[in-house]
């Protein structure tokens, strides 16, 4: 039969072990919600002219290009 030994554990290093469980999980959540919340707010101009003209890979894309003319405002 096996015997069930117990080992003390700081709170420090009970805490750490915690967090690093939660770490990866929370991180990939979190990642997930910021990719959908501009995913779905792409249309908004504020969040194109202050966040998504200054990605630098992907600023062109989302530039506007419309002649002054044109825009009704």
């Amino acid at each position: 039969m096996a015997r069930l030994i117990y080992h003390t554990q700081s709170p420090i290093n009970a805490t750490l072990t915690a967090s690093k469980r939660w770490v990866t999980s929370l991180g990939l959540w979190g990642a997930g919600a910021g990719t959908a919340a501009l995913l779905l707010l792409s249309v908004t101009p504020l969040v194109k002219r202050e966040v998504l003209v200054k990605v630098p890979l992907l600023g062109s894309y989302y530039e506007d290009k419309t002649p002054a003319s044109d825009k009704p405002f």
